[in-house]
C-alpha cells in the first residue's frame, strides 16, 4: 500500500489584531512549544467540518463554516513525522469564549498581538499566519 498524507487544518481565531494560540502539552520537541489550535481529518470529514469540530474539541468555540477563510495550504514532512498537507483558516467570528477543553494536550491558551507573537512559536503554524503565498512547501529536501 502506497503511504498517505496527512490532512491538517489550523485555525487562526483572530480578534481585535489578536491571535489565539495554545501552549502544546506533547512530551516531544514540540512540547511547552506555541500552536495555532488544529487536528487531523477524521475519515469521512470535510475540511470545514473538521476545523469546526477541532474549534469546539480545542478551544470550546462554535464556528459557522461559512466564516472559515481558508488563507494557506502547507505541504510539509519530517523525517520522524511523515508527510502531511496544512490547510490554515482563519475566522474572526464565533460564538463563545476561547477555553483550554484539552488540558491533557495544552498547558494554556494565549492570545497575541500579531506583531508580538511568541519566539518559539513551532515553524509549521508559522506557515500560515503570515503566509505572503497561498502555497508553501516545508521539510522537503528541495526547498
Amino acid at each position: 500500500m502506497l503511504p498517505r498524507h496527512v490532512v491538517d487544518v489550523h485555525l487562526l481565531l483572530t480578534r481585535d489584531d489578536q491571535l489565539l494560540l495554545s501552549l502544546r502539552r506533547s512530551g516531544d520537541e514540540f512540547d511547552h512549544r506555541w500552536h495555532l489550535p488544529s487536528g487531523k481529518l477524521e475519515v469521512g470529514e470535510s475540511a470545514t467540518a473538521a476545523a469546526v469540530r477541532e474549534a469546539a474539541e480545542e478551544v470550546g468555540v462554535d464556528i459557522d463554516p461559512a466564516a472559515l477563510r481558508l488563507v494557506h495550504v502547507a505541504h510539509v514532512t519530517a523525517a520522524d513525522r511523515g508527510a502531511r498537507l496544512g490547510l490554515f483558516f482563519r475566522v474572526d467570528r464565533w460564538q463563545g469564549e476561547p477555553v483550554n477543553c484539552e488540558p491533557d494536550k495544552c498547558y494554556a491558551l494565549q492570545w497575541f498581538a500579531l506583531h508580538e507573537l511568541p519566539t518559539d512559536l513551532i515553524e509549521y503554524s508559522a506557515l500560515g499566519i503570515f503566509p505572503g503565498t497561498a502555497y508553501s512547501e516545508f521539510g522537503w529536501p528541495d526547498t
